[in-house]
């Protein structure tokens, strides 16, 4: 197994530093699963959400939170983020599966704001839906692939995840 990189030798906490380390083009994966009553996934796909376009909000906010990653996930490297796409798509009558894909040209991975973003967009389809729906379940929410660096790609399922 390999060390904790955001560990010193004495086990205290620090920011890894990428300095040294040659931009490459680097791509994250992230997934978040919502499971909600069949209704509230009907009513989101008609449009008839009382507080207006749910995907396009979700999707906002997705993206903003891969941008303010840095500032909420302490220790993560500020990033000059390339592109990020938020996508939605029902699962089922009774599930939302909601994909973040950052991409950045840099010395440092872009899983965390992938991460980020498909957890945010999660809470923010709960929040604009739980008035009608408190019962909905977040989960699981997890790295699908990353590319990029000197660990090379990944995917989910790969090494035995």
């Amino acid at each position: 197994m390999s060390r904790l990189t955001h560990l010193d030798s004495q086990g205290r906490a620090t920011m890894v530093d990428v300095g040294d380390k040659a931009d490459s083009e680097r791509l994250a994966l992230a997934r978040a699963r919502v499971t909600m009553r069949a209704e509230t996934l009907a009513m989101i796909a008609r449009g008839e959400h009382p507080k207006g376009d749910v995907y396009a909000t979700v999707r906002i906010a997705g993206i903003q939170a891969a941008k303010r990653t840095w500032e909420l996930i302490p220790l993560c490297h500020p990033l000059m983020l390339t592109s990020v796409k938020v996508e939605l798509r029902e699962d089922g009558e009774e599930a939302m599966i909601i994909e973040a894909r950052c991409r950045v040209r840099g010395p440092t991975g872009v899983e965390m704001e992938a991460l980020t973003a498909a957890s945010v967009a999660a809470l923010t389809l709960y929040d604009m839906c739980k008035a009608v729906d408190r019962g909905m379940r977040i989960g699981p929410v997890e790295l699908l692939e990353k590319s990029g660096g000197a660990s090379g790609d990944w995917k989910r399922g790969e090494d035995g995840s």
